[in-house]
């Protein structure tokens, strides 16, 4: 247990700094921001309680809100995906269950598994931020746009560091 705690706070400190530090200066055209956050949300064991899910993406989005002075709105959006993320995880249940062993990453569940459940998770995180940030539907295209491009790099990034950190050895 001590281990997992562990490896979690790890995890949060060094995607907070990595998206604070280096992703939040990478815009292409003004159309792509990857946000790679929300990645501590959806690698958290698939144990962990609702309350748990839901307060540890408020304590990241809010994080995040404070060093790029966005009021609340990461915190909305990674709210958000933990709420919905135990839905994700019934619809993308594999035939046999869930283990007790598995974790939610690439190198426990299999590559198809994880894009379907990043990427779900990943565009609906994409989608609240970027029309809570227009606060309008006067820019629908240009805002999808926006939602799409992000979450396919933002998809991309996550692979990459699945693919670091969490393939079979």
């Amino acid at each position: 247990m001590s281990r997992t705690v562990t490896a979690n706070i790890i995890r949060f400190i060094g995607l907070l700094l990595f998206q604070t530090l280096i992703l939040n200066q990478v815009e292409l055209h003004g159309v792509v921001n990857p946000y790679i956050y929300p990645l501590f949300i959806l690698l958290l064991p698939f144990e962990t309680p609702k309350w748990a899910l839901l307060f540890l993406g408020f304590a990241m989005g809010i994080s995040i809100d404070f060093f790029t002075n966005t009021p609340g709105l990461h915190a909305a959006a990674s709210v958000l995906i933990a709420y919905l993320r135990p839905v994700v995880l019934r619809l993308n249940k594999p035939i046999s269950g869930y283990e007790s062993f598995h974790q939610p990453n690439i190198g426990s569940l299999g590559f198809n598994w994880f894009v379907f459940y990043a990427g779900v998770c990943i565009t609906i995180h994409h989608f609240a931020l970027f029309f809570l940030e227009s606060y309008s539907f006067s820019y629908f295209f240009y805002t999808l746009t926006k939602v799409v491009a992000s979450t396919i790099m933002s998809l991309i990034i996550v692979i990459i560091y699945q693919y670091l950190f969490y393939s079979k050895r």
